[in-house]
């Protein structure tokens, strides 16, 4: 049926509102109207030695810009000098803080990664104007937030900054990772001892450097001072570090890791180039440091603050929180007091949550020296009913673990079989891979596992127990009776790190562990306190020690 031509339209209805919820606002503000402040911010990046974007250029072009604006002032500019991957900029945030305060109507910068190069950054500071009734202009580019083409163009921009940002430093990094694979100094600050060739990008040692390098190794390795006391012993002799500053302990744990020393280049987790430049220490002496510097304790935090007459830094663990004891002073009316504090205590004082006590340095040193004299000079009884008493456990556990090795034995032997069973149905066809993979999967997983167990029972049946022969024990005797008698802060400190393992402290006091030495291992020289080895890899035995290390304990073992 047709309508009739004759009949007018009828008048068009309004379309029925649709339902749900209304369209969030605009975030971004109108256009401003009038007279308009300006605030000009301009930035030149730390990247920005061959691009025209230096601060006057920027100046000039902007003020240029307002110029050319009818009603536009220009009320205050701000300016920076540093990276835009971060807000953390001094004239940025002053721009920022006069925007809250309403001291003008429209921010405008020479370009978008002027003022950030990182998205998440951008919107945020973005948002940060709005709240304020700011809005932000570009002059190089169609960014004005009072319109939605400017608002579109800003996120798209910043995207792009960000990106090439990123391609910045990636292609940095290539180049500097790049350099170090070739074993030529990938950049940044040179290392203390060496200079870096304009011509072959290497590292050639200081000539007046390297003398005092050779030196820090030489206090650390044979004269066995701690960080501390190199530095202190640098800084009373007039020598400055790189920067021309005094030295701290830090910087000679550095320079005790840093394996340029000996020759080699390390850069990132991947790039490790052995003999890329000229040593100025030998690998000898370079392992023994770093082996004193892991037997003293944590090398960023307790071995940092060892010092050379503190015996036992770094061997004392704290009962309360779990880190090294290390050595401390205090200055009384008459004298100085000596001890050892956790370390956690020492770095944050009232503030630390620890509450481990605090030892008498010159008793414990005494006792832990006495402690370990006596137990050598009655070294061999003792260790006789220590092996007695471990054969006894040996054989008790020793049945047990035999019987457990033929079980883990004929396990591992039917699991082979099954994974060859199940490799062969797959050749066959008789199973699909959806079948057969996943089952082959979790034998081997649990074959792996039997495997371990089984090397764990071979290594507890072969480990028993056996005594030091003779010889070496009179070697260790005669030296601690020297140490003991007549040694020095230097031969005793030796004595302690070669022969105790760590010191426990317990409700009975401090109980040392002490190291016993093999047939072929060597004691110090007397001489330069050496460290062999073989120290380093004895057993460890218990002896305890009496009540805060200050009596050594009669009651045996």
């Amino acid at each position: 049926m047709t309508g009739d031509p004759t009949t007018p339209n009828p008048t068009p209805t309004t379309p029925p509102r649709r339902r749900g919820r209304t369209a969030p606002a605009p975030k971004f503000l109108e256009q401003p109207q009038g007279p308009c402040r300006v605030c000009i911010y301009v930035r030149r990046s730390t990247d920005d030695e061959h691009q025209p974007f230096s601060l006057d250029a920027q100046l000039a072009a902007l003020h240029k810009y307002v110029a050319g604006k009818q009603n536009w002032t220009i009320a205050c500019q701000f300016e920076d000098d540093a990276s835009g991957a971060t807000t953390d900029r001094p004239g940025l945030q002053k721009a920022i803080k006069a925007a809250k305060s309403g001291l003008y109507d429209v921010l405008l910068v020479y370009r978008i990664d002027r003022f950030s190069r990182s998205v998440a950054d951008l919107l945020d500071l973005i948002t940060q104007l709005q709240d304020a009734k700011v809005h932000f202009a570009s002059a190089t580019e169609p960014i004005d937030t009072g319109g939605p083409f400017g608002r579109m163009m800003l996120q798209l921009l910043a995207v792009f900054a960000e990106f090439e940002r990123n391609i910045i430093i990636d292609r940095v990094r290539s180049g500097m990772a790049a350099k170090a694979a070739k074993g030529k100094w990938p950049g940044g600050t040179r290392p203390y001892g060496y200079l870096v060739d304009r011509d072959t990008h290497k590292l050639v040692p200081h000539p007046d450097e390297a003398p005092i390098l050779r030196e820090i190794f030489r206090l650390y390795t044979s004269q066995r001072q701690g960080s501390r006391a190199i530095a202190t012993e640098l800084n009373s002799r007039g020598i400055p570090n790189r920067t021309g500053k005094p030295w701290a302990g830090y910087t000679i744990i550095r320079i005790i890791d840093n394996p340029c020393y000996i020759g080699d280049l390390a850069y990132g987790p991947d790039i490790y180039v052995s003999a890329a430049h000229d040593p100025i220490i030998d690998r000898e002496t370079f392992r023994r440091a770093n082996e004193i510097a892991d037997a003293r304790g944590d090398k960023q935090t307790q071995r940092a603050m060892s010092d050379s007459d503190y015996y036992l830094t770094g061997l004392i663990t704290c009962p309360d929180c779990g880190h090294h004891y290390i050595g401390a002073c205090a200055k009384g009316r008459n004298r100085t007091y000596r001890y050892y504090t956790c370390f956690n205590r020492s770095r944050y004082g009232s503030h630390s949550p620890c509450r481990a006590p605090r030892l008498p340095a010159d008793e414990l040193d005494q006792a832990v020296l006495q402690a370990l004299h006596d137990f050598y000079s009655t070294a061999t009884p003792v260790l006789t009913a220590m092996i007695e008493k471990a054969a006894r456990l040996y054989h008790t556990t020793d049945t047990s673990h035999a019987e457990e090795l033929d079980t883990i034995t004929n396990q591992i032997t039917s699991t082979e079989a099954a994974i060859n069973r199940y490799h062969s149905a797959f050749e066959n066809g008789t199973m699909d891979d959806t079948t057969a993979g996943p089952r082959i999967r979790d034998l081997r997983q649990q074959l792996a596992r039997l495997q371990t167990r089984r090397s764990q029972l071979v290594h507890d049946i072969d480990d028993q127990a056996t005594a030091p022969p003779p010889d070496t024990l009179d070697r260790v005797r005669d030296y601690l009776d020297h140490v003991l008698t007549s040694g020095t802060t230097t031969e005793r400190k030796a004595a302690i790190e070669t022969l105790i393992a760590k010191i426990e402290l317990t409700e009975h006091g401090a109980v040392p562990m002490f190291k016993i030495l093999d047939e072929d291992a060597a004691l110090p020289n007397q001489e330069d306190g050496d460290q062999h080895d073989n120290a380093t890899r004895a057993r460890q035995m218990v002896k305890p020690v009496g009540r805060a290390g200050l009596e050594p304990a009669t009651e045996g073992l």
